[in-house]
């Protein structure tokens, strides 16, 4: 017989939520209706914490927290707005913008991109950081696919759907800190690939213009990760 399920009782942004022992601050907010900014997640992925997006407040800790890897707890309080959370949070995004070179205009997902709605519920219209202007390649090898380097923010949801979904790990990251880069097996063009099955879950996982389809224009790439989740679960089942 499996073990009852132990159900805490926390604080987020003032109101008493409940949630599972093992659940992280973000699930028990989600479910609760509190929206805590992300742009590593996804429902389907192991949680990293790379982005830093969904830092929170927990009382009685002086760091701030990542609410994707943060387990809740009997009694924790939790703060999800406030100046110094939305002061993180905007730096973030300067930062993101201004490592790679985003040109919202010209881009295939202008409309479609989770960093552009992000920069927009922020009120991000400038930024106060210098443009790095890095020159970036943009790889067109594979014969459906294209990545675009400029605009990669490294949340490594390829590389995670490509190992944890698909099995093929052909995805993967290459140096370190700012330097960093997702490659195709040991820094192979794509369409070279051997280990590729062009299924096309990085594409649709990606949450900017980094990673899209060929033949799209300006705006036209919309994503379609909702397969995520039911294949994670049967996977698991399987």
């Amino acid at each position: 017989m499996a073990a009852p399920v132990k159900v805490v009782t926390l604080c987020i942004d003032g109101r008493d939520v409940s949630g599972r022992e093992g659940e992280t601050v973000l699930e028990v907010a989600r479910q609760s209706g509190i929206e805590i900014p992300t742009l590593c997640h996804m429902d389907g992925l192991e949680p990293v914490g790379a982005c830093r997006l969904c830092l929170v407040e927990v009382t009685g800790q002086a760091r701030l927290q990542p609410a994707c890897v943060t387990q809740v707890s009997e009694g924790m309080q939790v703060a999800t707005v406030t100046d110094r959370l939305r002061t993180y949070r905007r730096m973030i995004l300067e930062m993101l913008f201004s490592e790679r070179n985003h040109v919202c205009s010209v881009c295939v997902s202008n409309g479609h991109c989770e960093l552009q709605d992000l920069a927009q519920s922020e009120g991000l219209t400038h930024i106060g950081l210098r443009y790095r202007y890095p020159t970036l390649s943009v790889d067109a090898s594979h014969e459906r696919y294209v990545i675009d380097h400029n605009r990669c923010v490294l949340c490594t949801r390829c590389v995670r759907v490509c190992d944890e979904i698909e099995g093929a790990h052909t995805w993967d990251v290459m140096a370190r800190g700012i330097d960093s880069q997702v490659i195709t097996d040991l820094a192979e063009p794509w369409g070279h690939s051997d280990s590729c099955t062009s299924c096309g879950k990085c594409v649709h996982v990606c949450p900017t213009g980094a990673i899209v389809e060929k033949g799209k224009s300006v705006a036209e790439m919309a994503k379609r990760a909702k397969f995520l989740p039911y294949l994670s679960m049967m996977r698991e089942e399987w």
